[in-house]
């Protein structure tokens, strides 16, 4: 085996570039060609010109590859040990009992995985100097747009994601930052003070450290509900199963002004609103759940209306929110791909999951598939996440009352700045604004677009919230806490990290952007050094495929962990079905297919008045999507 295996690496090393010899070595044999196929289409960058079919082909072999080589688990679980699901038909407070194999997976507290091994970064935790980096290439000079393809609601939305996913245990130790003389002049704050992430020992070799979620990791819609049996105490109503909500459609406060939903933590008015949005969602599935079966009581009909909105939630993500995101044809496949399968959805609706992931999609798959590592969302994926330069400077509240302009667009009436949309301060302002203005006027404005010299100004001085969502003493610099927290948290730099993905790294500054003035701040700022590129700048800085809103290297930590959020989960798998969501339930997830069938269902008067476009992420007065004779799966790229 040693002979074969000699043989095969010498003859595999005359195609594959030299970075990823030793990798490749350790594959099995049909992984590495495998890989062979994936580094010759990328050596020639022509995936996402390809026609849809053989595009798709290329994407699931690239996934294969990292569900096997980039799932790295970190810490054992509590307790690794089965438990009857049949005994916990609904999601749980603080997201145990999920996987029928390890109770404790996913759960509040549990270790962040890893898509990679970590990266020690402690002497270079200030090289180069965050405020620097912030100051000279994420600072926005002027606000740039993604047109009509993303809005300010799709800004809210993945915010709102991330509420529901990952935030990092904080230690009790401060930190503070000080900005060196070249850019304290340009620096919102001369220095400030924030609490460094919170390790524990993993009791693994290669991986001695990790950082513990105190959110809950799976699509449980948290975000409305909370991670413990206090915060959920707060927002139920104990009756028929429903959640506090105003009569006016916004969110309850306490007596503190702090909002009553599940997370409340560094919020804004745009997250606010969809949080209260789905809350209205939920008590909607309640009153029809109630309707048909008038012999269940409260803590039944709400942890069905859970199941079927986190359910809703989850398929509004994957075939609308990341369909706009990614606006090509294949990843339109792809993604309804993810949801139904190739046979599609009239199929699957018909007939139910038939075959396997390919033919059948990961949802309502036999059992819940975790590829040999207990489920966890990863820092690497936190860290593609970071996507604040998708906010504006202000926005743009419309009018209402006057009659639809062109393409149903109303007309501007004032511009609020977004100082006055966060925290507690955003709440007052969004009272007065009303839910039916803040989304039409966030669905008729265009939000920012990933690159560099775009992260809003009005971020570099911001007052943090503690997780009980009141303010803490001391500003920060969000967009040089960004910085700092990547190699505080281990991980890679950017060449390094597209190294571990299997994507070839950049040995010049050009590869990675042809804008002149970014190529000289670049050199300037990292010394002419690609290795020291920090992640996210490599991410702002690098060039977009035509139709994707990210970069190529964050949509292929996208491209792994979307499916392991649908896969893992026994309540979009072997416990999505009748039985567990109930007949009407099953049904409500199954005809609801966007974020507009949401607002159609509550506000049918704002889709029918001032939306214009086909997706509620698209800004509303673009042009319906046009009907395409020519199938899916067999058109090639524009």
């Amino acid at each position: 085996m040693k002979v074969v295996n000699t043989l095969r690496n010498r003859l595999l090393h005359h195609f594959i570039q030299g970075d990823f010899h030793e990798v490749v070595s350790k594959m099995t044999i049909v992984d590495a060609f495998l890989f062979l196929i994936v580094h010759s289409v990328d050596k020639l960058a022509i995936w996402h010109r390809l026609p849809v079919f053989l595009g798709l082909i290329y994407l699931a072999t690239r996934r294969h590859l990292h569900q096997k080589y980039n799932l790295l688990n970190v810490g054992q679980s509590p307790s690794e040990v089965g438990f009857n699901p049949g005994k916990y038909q609904y999601r749980t407070s603080d997201g145990t009992y999920n996987d029928p194999l390890n109770e404790e997976a996913g759960g509040l507290g549990s270790f962040f995985g890893r898509n990679m091994l970590s990266v020690d970064q402690r002497q270079k935790l200030l090289r180069p100097d965050p405020m620097v980096v912030a100051t000279k290439l994420l600072a926005r000079r002027k606000y740039e747009d993604t047109g009509k393809q993303f809005n300010i609601i799709a800004a809210s939305w993945i915010q709102f994601m991330i509420h529901d996913w990952v935030d990092h245990l904080e230690d009790t130790n401060q930190i503070e930052l000080i900005a060196p003389r070249a850019v304290a002049d340009k620096c919102p704050l001369n220095s400030f003070k924030f609490y460094k992430t919170k390790e524990f020992p993993t009791g693994f070799c290669e991986i001695k450290y990790g950082t513990k979620n105190i959110r809950t990791p799976w699509w449980d819609g948290s975000a409305i509900y909370g991670v413990n049996a206090e915060r959920m105490q707060k927002i139920r109503t104990f009756k028929d199963g429903k959640l506090k909500i105003s009569e006016d459609g916004l969110l309850l406060h306490d007596q503190d002004g702090i909002a009553l939903s599940g997370d409340i933590r560094n919020s804004w008015a745009g997250v606010s609103t969809l949080q209260a949005l789905f809350m209205k969602e939920h008590n909607a599935v309640c009153d029809a759940i109630k309707e048909e079966h008038p012999d269940f009581d409260d803590e039944h009909l709400y942890r069905i209306g859970r199941l079927v909105t986190s359910a809703v939630i989850a398929k509004i993500h994957t075939i609308d929110w990341t369909v706009e995101l990614l606006k090509t044809d294949m990843l339109l496949a792809g993604m309804r791909g993810n949801w139904y399968g190739l046979l599609g959805k009239k199929f699957k609706d018909k007939f139910g999951h038939v075959g396997g992931v390919f033919l059948g999609g990961l949802v309502g798959l036999k059992k819940p598939v975790n590829h040999g590592v207990p489920y966890s969302l990863t820092e690497e994926f936190v860290s593609v996440y970071r996507m604040h330069s998708l906010l504006p400077d202000y926005l743009c509240l419309r009018d209402i009352k006057a009659a639809p302009g062109p393409n149903k667009s109303p007309p501007l009436t004032e511009k609020i700045s977004m100082a006055n949309l966060i925290g507690q301060k955003g709440e007052k302002t969004l009272s007065e604004i009303g839910f039916t203005q803040q989304i039409v006027s966030m669905g008729h404005q265009a939000c920012g677009q990933l690159k560099l010299w775009n992260y809003p100004e009005w971020l570099r001085d911001l007052i943090p919230q503690d997780i009980h969502g009141k303010d803490r003493p001391d500003h920060v610099d969000m967009a040089a806490l960004e910085i700092y927290r990547d190699r505080e948290r281990k991980v890679a730099r950017y060449n390094q990290f597209r190294r571990a993905l299997f994507l070839i790294p950049i040995s010049k500054w050009e590869d990675l952007t042809d804008n002149e003035e970014e190529i000289q701040s670049l050199r300037e700022v990292y010394d002419d050094d690609v290795e020291e590129l920090d992640l996210q700048v490599g991410l702002m800085a690098e060039k977009k495929i035509k139709g994707f809103a990210i970069s190529e290297t964050a949509f292929i930590i996208f491209l792994l962990m979307a499916t392991r959020r649908l896969e893992a989960d026994r309540f979009f798998t072997s416990n999505f079905n009748e039985e567990t969501y109930t007949k009407e339930g099953f049904e409500w997830v199954k005809t609801t297919e966007s974020l507009r069938d949401v607002l159609d269902r509550h506000y049918p008067e704002i889709t029918k008045k001032w939306m214009n476009s086909t997706s509620a992420f698209s800004v509303w007065d673009s042009p319906p999507n046009a009907h395409n004779l020519i199938p899916l799966y067999l058109r090639f790229p524009s």
